[in-house]
């Protein structure tokens, strides 16, 4: 647990929060995490600081009840950065519902409480305007962000891209606890997939994968699943994840995301988030949030068909439509299906 202060000074009446029907699931909401919301909202005091560490120490005892603080906790700081990448990839303000998923949060109140906190905390700049009734975010001022000496720099490394860079080594323990390698991988294409558990964009991206990873297992292609829910605190166990994977039909390894790894790649914000690499070991395609089948399809068939000695291909990072390309190679082609022609 960080030992840092976390300040809740504020001057509102939080939202309540919706606690979930008796009976319903609560996509990765524990019950230990509903009390920390809860209690964090009903101890909030205009202009008197709230102590993590005194939460953890005093407070909340039980191991859930402390590793849904820590969740929270890293919620608070990574909220801006979601904010500003979501706005520069999209060109609009994420929705109180979207942070919500993209946090792991019940609901649309819970991700407003949270941005009040980080609204009344002293060391976040004010870079947020919202509707006064719905208290959607209405503008995202990324500049002052910038300005910021605590988040600027972090952002920068962010949003500098990755065009034509190499790819950070990595080992990353495998849920049965092998490891999966970038050396070992060097010479294949690999599509580095970073994700959650219960993350709706990637629930939906997970069926494409399972195709693609089919479609070009002879072929040189790679998948490589990188479950962030430790990374983040979030309640996932290794049996909910094995069961999820199980349902998915899901064929290429899952892996656990970890903190040296996200720093490496930049420390994402956005899930899911994706990573083209080629046979190099350079980075070639870099998709922020869900992807359509065929633009990954494409992107893959194109980095198939690069052969050592072949120009390889420029991209526009973050291109979703597959369609920032350039350069030739006389390579032989590969098929829509990923089978050689």
């Amino acid at each position: 647990m960080m030992k840092a202060a976390f300040y809740l000074t504020v001057c509102f009446l939080p939202a309540l929060l919706v606690a979930p029907a008796p009976g319903s699931e609560q996509s990765g909401q524990t019950a230990a995490e509903t009390l920390v919301l809860s209690y964090i909202r009903d101890h909030l005091k205009a202009g008197q600081p709230l102590l993590v560490t005194e939460l953890y120490n005093k407070v909340f005892t039980q191991p859930e009840e402390r590793q849904a603080l820590d969740k929270l906790y890293g919620a608070f700081f990574r909220i801006p950065f979601f904010v500003v990448r979501y706005q520069d990839k999209f060109g609009s303000s994420p929705s109180l519902s979207v942070i919500a998923q993209q946090f792991d949060l019940p609901n649309a109140e819970a991700a407003d409480t949270l941005l009040r906190v980080m609204e009344s905390d002293p060391r976040v700049p004010h870079f947020l305007t919202r509707d006064p009734v719905t208290h959607e975010i209405t503008k995202v001022d990324v500049e002052e962000i910038r300005r910021d000496p605590m988040f600027g720099q972090k952002l920068e490394h962010q949003l500098g891209g990755w065009d034509a860079k190499p790819a950070p080594d990595f080992t990353l323990a495998t849920l049965d606890g092998s490891a999966v390698t970038s050396s070992a991988l060097r010479g294949k294409v690999v599509l580095l997939y970073v994700w959650f558990t219960g993350c709706p964009p990637c629930l939906k991206e997970t069926p494409a994968l399972v195709t693609l990873s089919r479609d070009f297992a002879t072929s040189g292609l790679s998948i490589v699943g990188a479950n962030a829910d430790r990374l983040l605190g979030l309640s996932y166990d290794d049996e909910k994840r094995q069961r999820y994977l199980k349902q998915q039909g899901v064929n290429f390894p899952v892996v656990h995301w970890t903190k040296e790894s996200d720093s490496a790649y930049g420390s994402i914000s956005i899930f899911p988030t994706l990573f083209l690499i080629d046979r190099k070991g350079v980075i070639i395609h870099h998709w922020v949030g869900f992807v359509p089948a065929e633009d990954l399809r494409s992107a893959i068939s194109e980095a198939l068909v690069q052969k050592e000695g072949c120009l390889t291909p420029r991209v526009l990072l973050g291109d979703a439509t597959g369609s920032g390309r350039s350069g030739t190679c006389a390579c032989r082609s590969i098929s829509r299906t990923g089978t050689y022609r």
